[in-house]
């Protein structure tokens, strides 16, 4: 796939710093739903997902490091050049996940038999609640699914944007001016 280079402006949602794709540039990615980018911002090399912003679009969530190394300012014009790639690296488990599935006897072998993207969408889709106890079923229900033989969380809209801080209604909330 040819590399996407565009520019945007990251804005502030509570705590975090994201970059919107121009609408453009993220259907030339492969998938509405999350992508591995490997790519460069304002000259700093990343390899980063992609989340959806549930409305066919994509974003980024631009972390304290990156805004530092890359000079990354909230309004300021960034320049981005990325591409799709299907290497995707270990997520980083939660705490709670790594005891209710990654270290659980039962379970441990099998999610260590499927893919580092796959473990993605599982995190994905536990983490889009912000309801703990919603939170505690999900691990509790990937285990079961992932015993019954499921290598992938189903029935959830891979498409919607599953982080509860920048969202509402499982789409991506907009800069308030």
């Amino acid at each position: 796939m040819p590399s996407i280079r565009f520019e945007a402006k990251p804005y502030k949602i509570g705590a975090w710093t994201v970059l919107k794709l121009p609408s453009e540039a993220s259907l030339k990615l492969p998938s509405r739903g999350q992508v591995m980018v490997k790519g460069m911002i304002n000259s700093l090399e990343f390899l980063d997902a992609l989340e959806p912003d549930g409305k066919g679009g994509h974003w980024l969530n631009v972390n304290e490091s990156m805004q530092k190394t890359a000079q990354v300012g909230v309004g300021e014009a960034v320049t981005l050049e990325i591409e799709s790639t299907k290497d995707w690296p270990e997520p980083e488990i939660p705490k709670d996940v790594q005891t209710g599935i990654v270290n659980n006897p039962q379970t441990k072998h099998l999610w260590e038999r499927v893919t580092p993207m796959a473990r993605w969408e599982w995190l994905r889709w536990i983490n889009s609640t912000a309801n703990p106890e919603t939170r505690k079923k999900r691990i509790e229900v990937s285990c079961s699914k992932l015993l019954n033989g499921l290598r992938r969380p189903c029935c959830f809209n891979r498409s919607m944007c599953c982080v509860p801080d920048v969202s509402k209604n499982g789409v991506l909330l907009e800069p308030v001016h």
